[in-house]
């Protein structure tokens, strides 16, 4: 009786909560697919500010998801061993390394920048490369790939399946990769649709990164905030959505199919 109770005003509570946040991304959108924001939808829906956006805009979208994409890459290739190490080490050492790992997370995402900016401003072709971006994504995003990743590795199930592949005679990279990876896939593509979201609506570090030739999707969207009409903006918040929805429901749906094989095999 007490479940039942409450059921109706926790769906309450939460159908509140989606309001609260789902409704001003809804006007924002409905702003850009009217003709004129201060008279509404009297002055009829169109798509001019969408094209318009694209048009000045459009190289910004694709270099958002090549930038989450490496991004990805380089936190798997460098986050999934590292998670390992800290999972099977209680040292002083690693306990450190974690804390180190972390304070990017911590502080202000300008006080990172200026510290890359301090140390490899002098670098000119890296410094207004695409790749110093990078190098800011990858310090930022890498806690919360090792983070997840590390928790599955901890699972006392999987250190008695990587005892029974050593007892078996199976190299490290045999256990690692043929082994461990597979048991913690289902960890990985959750780490990585956050590494994902991360980095394409990352906007303090790459505001102090970027230059002209190397906007993102996030300095792109404040640019038109600041410059332009507020369709023109509302626009580019819709395209934002466009671009980035489909990318999180199919990193999910990877998720999800992972967990499913991965139930089926235990």
């Amino acid at each position: 009786m007490a479940a039942t109770r409450r059921s109706p005003l926790l769906f309450s509570l939460t159908l509140l909560v989606a309001v609260f946040t789902v409704a001003p991304m809804l006007l924002s959108v409905t702003a850009g697919l009217v003709g004129n924001y201060s008279t509404g939808l009297s002055s009829g829906l169109t798509l001019r500010w969408l094209r318009e956006v694209w048009e000045g805009y459009g190289d910004t979208v694709w270099r958002s998801m090549l930038l989450a994409a490496c991004c990805v890459v380089g936190t798997v290739l460098v986050g999934v061993p590292c998670a390992w190490a800290m999972a099977r080490s209680r040292s002083r050492a690693m306990r450190l390394f974690e804390e180190l790992i972390t304070l990017p997370v911590a502080v202000p995402g300008l006080a990172t920048a200026l510290a890359l900016i301090l140390a490899y401003g002098q670098l000119r072709g890296f410094r207004s490369s695409f790749a110093f971006i990078l190098v800011g994504h990858l310090v930022f995003t890498l806690p919360f790939m090792v983070r997840t990743v590390a928790a599955a590795f901890a699972r006392p199930e999987l250190r008695a399946l990587e005892e029974a592949a050593r007892s078996l005679g199976a190299s490290f990279p045999q256990r690692f990769l043929g082994v461990l990876v597979p048991a913690v896939m289902p960890s990985i593509v959750a780490g990585s649709l956050m590494v994902f979201t991360l980095s394409v609506g990352e906007f303090n570090l790459t505001w102090m990164l970027h230059t002209p030739l190397t906007r993102t999707l996030p300095v792109g969207l404040a640019d038109s905030y600041a410059s332009m009409r507020l369709e023109i903006g509302s626009a580019y918040t819709l395209v934002f959505f466009i671009v980035i929805l489909p990318v999180l429901w199919g990193l999910q749906w990877l998720g999800t199919l992972f967990e499913r094989r991965h139930g089926r095999h235990e």
